[in-house]
């Protein structure tokens, strides 16, 4: 399970971007699964099914990640997007595709996270997985 590998990979020293996956100091991001992009203004039938198709996805990862490691936790992004403050990664990224993300705690100094986002109606719809450094979390998350 592409999680399992980014909670075993040591963090890099530099920030780095690999198509859809980056890895950076106390973090790595990947998008498991992206629908197509929607330049061509498709009808709202396409739309629909692509976030039916993302949300089955999220849904059924989510389950299997809380049998395993029990209920996650929700953390708002939105306040990242407005702190004033500098936000770190992978949250800073996550925060500009939407606006909550699921959190686990599966081992000492590390959560992984999931979330569903777009950067704009236009791009695809992403299945995102996080992995980050405990530190990295609001101290109230």
């Amino acid at each position: 399970m592409v999680i399992d590998e980014l909670l075993a990979r040591p963090f890099p020293a530099q920030e780095t971007q690999d198509g859809f996956s980056s890895s950076g100091p106390g973090h790595h991001l990947s998008v498991l699964q992206a629908s197509r992009d929607f330049w061509d203004d498709p009808g709202t039938e396409i739309v629909e099914a692509a976030e039916q198709e993302i949300d089955a996805a999220f849904q059924a990862l989510t389950s299997a990640l809380t049998t395993r490691w029990g209920k996650p936790e929700p953390v708002d992004l939105e306040p990242c997007l407005w702190s004033g403050e500098p936000v770190p990664e992978p949250l800073a990224q996550l925060a500009s595709l939407s606006d909550t993300l699921l959190i686990w705690r599966p081992a000492p100094g590390r959560w992984t996270g999931l979330a569903v986002g777009q950067a704009d109606r236009e791009f695809p719809i992403m299945l995102l997985a996080a992995v980050g450094d405990a530190a990295v979390l609001p101290a109230g998350e």
